[in-house]
């Protein structure tokens, strides 16, 4: 099949990147031209595990290019995916679609008779119906099908997951949308990958309705955490506890300083707009939003309890600001809150990342002008009289406690994922606080 991806962000490049491994021919499209550039030269502006391998042997092979000019490589194209950001719009929280109806403006003139145009970008119910109508005004003696096909990536294992997703989900109106989404599929779909077919609407909800329960799942025990701290339990037990329970699952029951990311906060509040919008109350989603919240305002004022309840004057090492790890997204990361609060107590912060430095400079309160930013996890710690540990980076789990110590003015650890032993740390003469525990 002949593909055309309209956008080389994050979904748009892995996406891209993959259906040319299945044996597609994929052309990327995008409007910025430092992108673009830096792709032709081989050099990936995201940071995702095995991606920049995966580019250049398709590359190499012929089955995946990237340019500017979509004239050029729309007339051919059996399908065009929109993999363009829907963000969270400015001042009402609804989800930004200029982008997918401006591509759908710009694609109606140059789609051919037959053409699929697919919603890989998370949108809102009734983005489709949007799209079908733009396209239909400019070309209305066109045939073509417009489909949904929301995204399932975890960022750090986005390949992994297209190449073995736990579901395909595929939004259709009509047969030939059906038709060609199952060719393109049928690489996964022959090696037993499920491919679950419904209509338009239901493929769009269905994106929104996963990220919000998930996202109920990290607050949930998150609160259970809390609760935890009150009553001297032991939070990973009650976790692993209702885990095991195969009507719960143990997958993101794992607590920490609050979700961010690309996905659930911007997906959560789309999600409230779309129901405010049909009159549908979601009251539950409600609350998983506003938990998130105050869950990352407060890690700040857990750091600085562990500081004796003071953090003016004192210095503080950060390890870890992107919202997890294996990427260098720094979207609603709760690291945004943490530092600012901490800096706002009047408290130096020594920071290091091994990704995300470079985006995180680029956000108000960290930028390099408010926090120090270091070569590595060590250099953080030196003279801090506390050390936080906020993303949850393979290199952050094995410190040498030792020497950890003897760097740091005050040995006192707070650990907001879980990582590391209270035995082990207070062994070390630490002060060791850590989450639900």
């Amino acid at each position: 099949m002949r593909i055309v991806m309209i956008g080389t962000g994050y979904v748009g490049l892995v996406s891209g990147a993959c259906f040319a491994d299945f044996g597609h021919t994929v052309t990327c499209v995008d409007k910025d031209q430092s992108k673009i550039d830096a792709l032709l030269n081989g050099e990936i502006p995201i940071f995702e595990p095995g991606l920049d391998e995966l580019v250049a042997n398709n590359v190499a092979a012929g089955r995946l290019s990237f340019t500017l000019d979509i004239a050029e490589v729309l007339p051919e194209a059996d399908a065009v995916f929109i993999a363009v950001g829907t963000p969270t719009r400015r001042g009402d929280g609804h989800a930004d679609l200029s982008y997918v109806y401006a591509a759908a403006e710009e694609m109606a003139p140059l789609l051919r008779d037959g053409a699929v145009v697919v919603d890989k970008s998370t949108v809102p119910v009734g983005t489709g119906d949007e799209v079908e109508k733009i396209i239909a005004k400019t070309a209305p003696d066109l045939k073509f099908s417009v489909a949904s096909n929301p995204e399932f990536l975890r960022e750090g294992a986005a390949i992994d997951d297209f190449a073995k997703p736990d579901r395909i989900v595929v939004g259709v109106n009509d047969d030939h949308a059906k038709e060609v989404m199952e060719a393109i599929y049928r690489p996964l779909t022959s090696n037993g990958a499920l491919l679950i077919v419904m209509n338009r609407r239901a493929a769009e909800l269905t994106k929104y309705a996963a990220n919000a329960f998930l996202a109920t799942k990290i607050s949930f025990i998150n609160e259970m955490a809390d609760l935890c701290e009150k009553v001297g339990a032991d939070v990973r037990d009650v976790a692993h506890g209702i885990g095991t329970d195969s009507r719960i699952g143990s997958r993101f029951l794992m607590p920490g300083p609050g979700y961010g990311g690309s996905c659930f906060p911007k997906d959560t509040l789309a999600l409230l707009k779309t129901a405010e919008q049909f009159d549908a109350q979601q009251a539950i989603v409600e609350a998983v939003v506003k938990s998130n919240d105050d869950r990352k305002a407060a890690m700040g004022g857990k750091v600085i309890d562990a500081l004796s309840g003071d953090a003016a004057g004192k210095t503080v090492a950060v390890l870890g600001l992107t919202f997890k790890a294996d990427t260098d997204d720094m979207r609603d990361s709760p690291s945004i809150d943490i530092v600012r609060a901490l800096t706002a107590a009047g408290a130096t912060v020594r920071a290091y990342d091994p990704e995300g430095m470079e985006q995180a400079q680029k956000i108000d309160g960290l930028g390099a002008d408010a926090i120090t930013y270091c070569e590595d996890a060590y250099s953080a710690m030196e003279g801090a009289d506390g050390l936080v540990i906020i993303t949850e980076w393979k290199p952050f789990r094995a410190l040498d406690l030792a020497k950890v110590k003897d760097l740091m003015a005050a040995p006192v650890m707070v650990d907001l994922r879980n990582l590391y032993s209270r035995k082990d740390v207070e062994a070390n003469g630490f002060t060791y606080v850590a989450v639900g525990r």
